[in-house]
């Protein structure tokens, strides 16, 4: 699948043939057919694990018990960091989920329900924060819809570009990431 991954990502899926994957996979297009049945089913099985992978990740930030102000920022920087560190090894695969695919309606379909299910993950998390007084009462849905856009944007231009001149972003750590990344989602611009 990776082999697959990366010729969407590269070429796009509407360019990608399933020859160009079995001759890259070194395999026969029987083999391929043995286990997909079309090049939809490997990248809906892409996108599917792309999602599971993503969701156990935020997963890692459910609270099971309260903490302090530094607990919660400590935790936030574990998340994102375990977040920026998937990424970055499954970058063919979240290119195809945060930059989109080219390809049939059920594959931009899964990308989507992908990306909700993962800002809703961020908003179970946020819930139970909230829960535990740890996060005043506010608007989990909106918070989590920011921050999904964030980490969305972020991660799309420290993978992928374009930044703008005199940015580092590309050079930066997932520890420098994250660490800022929280600076801002709890601070916000003051960093106060």
């Amino acid at each position: 699948m990776s082999i697959s991954q990366q010729l969407f990502a590269s070429l796009g899926y509407h360019k990608t043939k399933i020859s160009d994957i079995v001759r890259e996979a070194g395999i026969a297009q029987g083999t391929f057919y043995w286990h997909f049945k079309s090049k939809e089913a490997i990248a809906l099985e892409i996108i599917e694990e792309g999602r599971n992978g993503l969701l156990e990740v935020v997963a890692h930030g459910h609270r099971k018990s309260p903490g302090t102000v530094q607990d919660v920022l400590n935790s936030s920087e574990r998340l994102f960091v375990e977040l920026f560190d998937f990424s970055q090894s499954n970058r063919y695969m979240m290119e195809m989920i945060f930059k989109g695919i080219d390809g049939e309606e059920s594959l931009k379909q899964a990308i989507i329900e992908t990306r909700l299910k993962v800002e809703a993950a961020f908003e179970n998390n946020i819930k139970r924060a909230m829960e535990l007084d740890m996060l005043p009462e506010r608007d989990p849905g909106l918070q989590a819809a920011l921050l999904m856009s964030l980490f969305e944007g972020i991660l799309s231009r420290w993978l992928f570009g374009p930044v703008s001149d005199g940015s580092n972003i590309r050079t930066r750590t997932t520890a420098e990431l994250s660490k800022e990344m929280v600076r801002f989602e709890f601070f916000g611009l003051l960093g106060t």
